[in-house]
């Protein structure tokens, strides 16, 4: 045996060898490997640390359970992923990957950690070659020990690769790949040769159980000559069911070329499917329970099913003198297995005082010493075991058993996850010790082990291992990810603690990354026998998807970069691209935020486009305003209900400010609307409350007001709409509109006409948002860009500007405009925002009324909506500042409100801005302060119209 890799034996290719990193340092394993197999055949034990006490953990399982041996892939820029499990990773040219949770250095020679610890120790403390015992290393750098705690580090750099997601249907879904599921699939997809058949199994290859058991090779091969010849079963290795949903909807994350050199990778890095089943077969198996001791959770301690696996299909001894100890028969025929196979088992300990003959035969034939009414009470070693101490199960102590691994069989727990996802009841089988299927919720079933229908033999169940020394002095562990140990659960019950539930989250146990998979029983079993209640009585933890930790890639699928949300373009967007806008996102929009000329930055941008709007006339391109048609008989009637003002007398051509609030009696979002006929309104929303108000609208048609005949339809891209703002925005209009008079007297404030504009029908709005004489262009989102232009050639006399959202902001704050979303926060009401005038005092109802009548809603020191001069003019306040009444108090401050816009003037030559002020409303002309890093600025509390308060410049 050279290392720990056997001589023969195991599934690996030993003529392909495979180099890789590990913590830096290089090592050999082999084809068909994964991380896990090639390091313990290398003679690593140490796999990382745990999260609270960062004690040394070693590998425990060989599967999804595996709770200590957590890694870092580092695949080049953008490619780094943390928290994969060792034995999930198959091995590749190259493949680099580090521990988590681990110290800066093993070897505690100070000099070598003092570049990243020096801040914890004096100057000249140390000597660098000066070795110190462990304790005292621990003790002095628990600090930056605790500090460098954690379960991985993200990713620094942009994922460079892209994800798949694909949806699917057939008739039979088997989920796990064991001889089971196998069988199963096989003969689903023979007995109706039409049905759609998908296999899938989390691991490299199908075979599950079987490729650690070498009498099942045979029928394997035989099998996998089966599944080729049915062309109507699918087979999907590398994919695990991390979701069972409503419907026989399950999702599974395939991983697809993590496991190939970059060089070979090429095409998606994982997929998720999204399948819809017929009927669903999970064959997911069974988890090796582990054993509670003292002293289990040392590096070299592992599930005896794990060390199978090793020896088996890897051919890897998981050690030089292997003790196992055993409450259930199946470690009796791994021992065997492994022994049988060149791995040196020297003692099998055994708790129960009876053990069949056969088993007790086969292993003598072994050589194997054998210890039955015997426990393991401890074990030797902190990096790795040296030695078990063993006890009869009366008390006294028997012998300790030189060895470098101790495999643990506790039974077995059936994979109910999936099942538990899908609404299925379970029941306890007092013969397994665990959960087993019981009823059905959707059309599915369990085969296999998960069923309870796989012998492993008889067993028998502790919650811990009888020992004779103190409980309180054992690190008997149960979550080895969490450092719980039973002493953690027998405490949680003497705190009152009686639900598992309630037991879980005061421990943490079972709330790991591994979900309980090898701790959720044994945790279960110890409150049962603290409560001194059954385990029926004490409850079941809650199975939440994902099975296993699945990545944000597979989860998000194209949706990242360009792609993470479509960004939509007006018709007008190319134009603003040519004159050289510089954009921002708005909701799901782009759109155009400030058109620069020549050096200059943003802020002299606005401030030039500011002075064109309040001097001649801006062009703005609103077509983002979200626009709903309302149409039928109770038009009128559904506006009034939905709105905080009167529409039904609200005559045709004429505008209207509509406030919307939820049930709450909090805004959420407004608009200018217009009556087109008695029967029919066009409405706007917010840019980005376009698709939440017509959600909110169909609600409550749907579901209130079913007996209201009305129809509601989008229409926020049938339209561009063009802004036209300024006192010459008649003037240039006035040439291209045909069929409207343009006139005051004719065509007042918040105002409808329809006509032509440069031949093509419009919508023209007489509406502001500026403050000044205004328009609003509303044209067939076809013909907008050429309007557009239209508008722009006509304009040159009055030297016309175009304007982006940054300007339509200072300009809509001068006049005290909000905007929902940044002035509000979900909590104001229309009082708060001084929009009072906008609620109907004579409305018997509408959405929202109720709650503005509660005692809160009404009470003396809400936040409400004032403006803010500073006192030193030139001095722009920063967005979301808090606001204090007196600076010199002490902190932690009395925060009165926050700065909700904040711009400078250019028409008023100072800055403005709006706040959510407690009580502001009554504070008029106050003093108050607004910390901010460069000084705390002294501000007066005003009214929220800076300029033109009369309204004058909208009647030109």
């Amino acid at each position: 045996m050279s290392g720990y890799r056997l001589p023969a034996g195991g599934l690996i290719d030993r003529k392909a060898p495979v180099r890789l990193l590990w913590d830096g340092e290089g090592y050999t394993g082999f084809s068909g490997d994964n991380l896990a197999s090639a390091l313990v055949a290398n003679g690593v034990s140490l796999f990382g640390r745990s999260f609270k006490y960062h004690r040394p953990r070693g590998l425990l399982g060989m599967g999804a359970e595996e709770p200590n041996a957590l890694v870092t892939i580092d695949r080049g820029p953008g490619r780094v992923t943390p928290n994969l499990r060792a034995p999930a990773l198959p091995v590749y040219e190259g493949m680099a990957a580090t521990s988590q949770n681990r110290y800066p250095s093993l070897k505690y020679d100070l000099g070598e950690v003092n570049n990243s610890l020096s801040t914890f120790l004096p100057a000249g403390f140390y000597n660098k070659t000066f070795m110190w015992p462990r304790a005292a290393w621990e003790k002095l750098y628990e600090p930056a020990i605790r500090r460098m705690a954690g379960l991985g580090e993200s990713p620094k750099a942009s994922d460079p690769d892209h994800y798949e997601a694909v949806y699917a249907h057939c008739e039979v879904l088997v989920i796990g790949a064991g001889p089971a599921g196998i069988e199963a699939a096989i003969t689903a997809a023979k007995a109706d040769p039409a049905a759609r058949v998908v296999l899938i199994d989390e691991q490299e290859e199908i075979g599950g159980g079987a490729l650690s058991d070498p009498d099942l090779w045979d029928w394997l091969k035989a099998a996998y000559d089966d599944i080729s010849a049915l062309p109507n079963l699918q087979v999907l290795p590398r994919t695990t069911g991390i979701a069972y949903l409503h419907d026989n909807y399950v999702a599974a994350a395939e991983r697809l070329t993590d496991h190939l050199p970059i060089s070979e990778a090429t095409g998606p890095r994982e997929r998720l499917w999204r399948f819809r089943a017929g009927e669903v077969i999970l064959a997911q198996g069974a988890i090796e329970r582990p054993l509670v001791f003292d002293g289990n959770d040392t590096p070299g301690v592992m599930l005896a099913s794990a060390g199978r696996t090793l020896a088996l299909r890897y051919g890897v001894a998981p050690g030089r003198a292997v003790a196992v100890v055993a409450t259930h028969d199946s470690g009796w025929t791994d021992a065997i297995a492994i022994a049988k196979a060149g791995v040196n088992v020297t003692t099998i300990i055994d708790a129960r005082a009876t053990v069949s003959a056969d088993l007790l035969a086969a292993a003598r034939a072994q050589g194997i010493t054998v210890m039955t009414a015997h426990s393991v009470i401890g074990v030797k070693g902190r990096l790795e075991v040296t030695a078990v101490e063993t006890a009869s199960t009366a008390g006294s102590i028997s012998s300790t058993i030189p060895a470098d691994c101790l495999l643990m069989a506790g039974g077995w727990t059936p994979t109910l996850h999936l099942w538990s996802h899908s609404k299925g009841t379970m029941k306890w089988d007092d013969a397994w010790g665990a959960y087993l299927p019981d009823q059905p919720f959707e059309n599915t079933r369990v085969v296999g082990a998960g069923a309870g229908d796989w012998s492993f033999g008889s067993g028998e169940t502790f919650a811990a291992l009888p020992t004779p020394r103190p409980a309180h002095k054992l690190k008997a562990f149960v979550d080895f990810q969490n450092d719980v140990t039973a002493k953690d659960i027998r405490l949680a019950v003497r705190e009152g603690f009686r639900s598992i539930e309630h037991i879980k989250r005061y421990t943490t146990n079972g709330m790991a990354t591994d979900q309980g998979k090898t701790s959720n029983i044994n945790g279960l079993q110890i409150a049962s026998e603290s409560l001194s209640k059954p385990v029926t009585a004490v409850g079941l933890t809650t199975f939440r998807p994902p099975y296993t930790p699945t990545t944000f890639g597979t989860l998000s699928g194209h949706h990242k970069g360009a792609l993470f949300q479509p960004v939509r373009k007006s018709v007008i967007d190319p134009w603003a691209t040519a004159h050289g806008a510089v954009f921002e996102n708005v909701s799901q929009w782009r759109r155009a935020r400030y058109f620069p000329q020549g050096t200059e930055d943003m802020h002299a941008a606005v401030n030039r486009e500011c002075r064109a709007v309040r001097a001649s006339v801006g062009i703005f391109d609103a077509s983002t305003l979200g626009k709903i048609e309302v149409v039928g008989p109770d038009a009128a009637e559904f506006l009034n209900r939905m709105y905080t003002n009167p529409w039904k007398a609200l005559e045709p051509g004429r505008c209207r400010y509509g406030l919307l609030l939820g049930e709450d009696g909090f805004i959420r979002d407004d608009g200018v609307s217009a009556r087109l006929a008695p029967d029919r309104f066009h409405l706007t929303t917010t840019t980005g409350g376009a698709a939440r108000v017509l959600n909110m609208m169909e609600d409550y048609l749907q579901t209130e007001w079913a007996d209201l005949d009305v129809w509601l339809t989008s229409t926020t891209e049938q339209w561009a709409v063009i802004a036209l703002q300024g006192p010459k925005a008649r003037e240039v209009i006035a040439p291209l509109v045909d069929g409207i008079d343009l006139s005051p007297e004719a065509f007042p404030h918040m105002a409808l006409r329809e006509g032509t504009i440069c031949g093509v029908p419009t919508r023209l709005f007489r509406v502001s948002f500026t403050g000044e004489l205004g328009f609003e262009i509303n044209v067939p989102a076809e013909h907008g860009r050429m309007v557009w232009e239209a508008i722009w050639q006509a304009g040159q006399p009055h030297h016309i500007t175009p304007y982006g959202t940054e300007t339509m902001h200072v300009l809509r704050a001068e006049k005290g405009y909000i905007i929902v979303g940044q002035d509000t926060d979900g909590t104001l009401t229309p009082y708060d925002a001084g929009l009072a005038w906008a609620v109907g005092k004579k409305k018997k109802d509408f959405v929202g009324k109720r709650s503005l009548d509660r005692p809160d809603m009404v009470a003396p020191g809400r936040k409400q909506l004032v403006g803010l001069l500073t006192e030193d003019p030139n001095v722009v306040l920063e967005e979301g500042a808090q606001i204090v009444a007196n600076p010199a108090q002490a902190i932690p401050m009395t925060m009165l409100g926050h700065v909700t816009s904040s711009y400078w003037s250019e028409a008023l030559g100072r800055s403005i801005a709006i706040a959510m002020v407690a009580g502001g409303h009554d504070r008029m002309g106050q003093t108050l302060h607004i910390p901010m890093p460069d000084a705390t600025h002294r501000v007066t509390v005003t009214g929220t119209v800076f300029l033109d308060p009369k309204g004058s410049r909208l009647d030109v």
